[in-house]
């Protein structure tokens, strides 16, 4: 499949192209599977086509804009095609963080930027044998923490005792009845857990 044909299906189908800062409303194009490109966001949160990293900032951009998982499948999606990739982890990275007045906004190494709360959550997820935060970018699509911010994110945190906790559980599931602390953050009035041991 090429690149630049699927560039300017996506450049059509929104109002202003590539130069819009609002999303495309993927959520509502359900598209015929038009097949697999050879297209892999890495762990590490490159994007490669072909063998080869992406160069062009500006069009990784443009095609995470339109990324849509369904099951645990992951599609750039246009009004007229459904491309299938592959995404060794998730697809998005949170590679750095500010206080703001309304709480820790994170920034993913695609550009996208937003404040962690209750529409932003994190959740701690099994990441090379270690719990590592995840925060829920948008829909269904989550970013992991890089390991530069978490330990910012450490420094910062509030140790707490859970020995005696009804709380020690995670919203994916993890068995963390066997840890006793936790690490927490604040951001606004979003509570969240960044670890626990």
């Amino acid at each position: 499949m090429d690149l630049k044909a699927i560039q300017q299906s996506i450049e059509d189908s929104t109002d202003t192209g590539a130069k819009s800062r609002s999303l495309p409303p993927v959520e509502k194009w359900d598209p015929e599977f038009c097949g697999n490109m050879n297209l892999v966001i890495k762990r590490n949160g490159q994007w490669w086509h072909e063998g080869t990293p992406f160069t062009r900032e500006a069009l990784v951009k443009l095609f995470a804009s339109v990324i849509k998982k369904e099951n645990e499948d992951y599609f750039l999606v246009t009004p007229v095609e459904k491309i299938g990739i592959t995404v060794e982890d998730v697809p998005f990275v949170i590679i750095d963080h500010k206080k703001t007045d309304s709480g820790i906004e994170v920034i993913t190494q695609t550009g996208d930027r937003f404040t962690l709360s209750d529409a932003h959550p994190v959740e701690l997820r099994k990441f090379e044998e270690s719990l590592v935060p995840y925060c829920n970018v948008r829909r269904n699509l989550w970013a992991r923490v890089h390991q530069n911010v978490l330990y910012r994110w450490v420094e910062a945190a509030q140790e707490v005792d859970e020995s005696a906790s009804t709380e020690n559980t995670d919203s994916n599931k993890n068995k963390a009845a066997k840890y006793s602390k936790a690490l927490y953050l604040q951001s606004g009035h979003y509570r969240f857990c960044i670890g626990r041991f």
